[in-house]
């Protein structure tokens, strides 16, 4: 199934609905991420949960953008897979590691959300910071890329 076809399947199935695009709300989303980035690399010292949680929502902000960016919004009651299953359309298969690591961060963050007695080592958190800042960076050149004329401040 193509790109087109699964964007069709994911609006019949209500789990996105076409929103004009806001460049300002991207810029804002892509903003906050990179303030995520520094409050989780901040809290990596004295709390794992934090700093991991910090850099999986750095993240899914960056994903929003995106799917913002191309002009849909996530509307389901399970709006973080939905964001990450379009995000990987929409970047394709040259980002699949990447796509894979955010989807496993969103399983590990629901599982501590829920669970406290679910602990996140340093190394992970420190893992998770670094696929976020990776991340948040391939999203922040794809919209730049997408819209050269809009002035981004990020």
């Amino acid at each position: 199934m193509n790109y087109e076809k699964k964007i069709e399947d994911f609006l019949n199935r209500g789990l996105i609905k076409e929103q004009e695009k806001n460049f300002k709300q991207i810029e804002k989303l892509i903003l906050r991420a990179y303030k995520d980035l520094e409050v989780a690399k901040i809290n990596l010292k004295i709390d794992e949960e934090v700093a991991y949680n910090y850099a999986y929502l750095s993240m899914l902000r960056c994903g929003r953008a995106l799917l913002f960016l191309k002009g849909f919004r996530p509307t389901d009651g399970q709006q973080h897979k939905t964001v990450i299953e379009i995000v990987g359309l929409i970047l394709g298969e040259e980002f699949k590691d990447i796509i894979e690591k955010f989807d496993r961060m969103r399983r590990k963050r629901n599982q501590f959300t829920y669970d406290p007695f679910l602990p996140i080592s340093k190394e992970e958190a420190e893992n998770a910071l670094n696929t976020a800042k990776n991340f948040v960076k391939i999203i922040s050149e794809f919209v730049k890329k997408e819209n050269p004329q809009q002035e981004f401040n990020f």
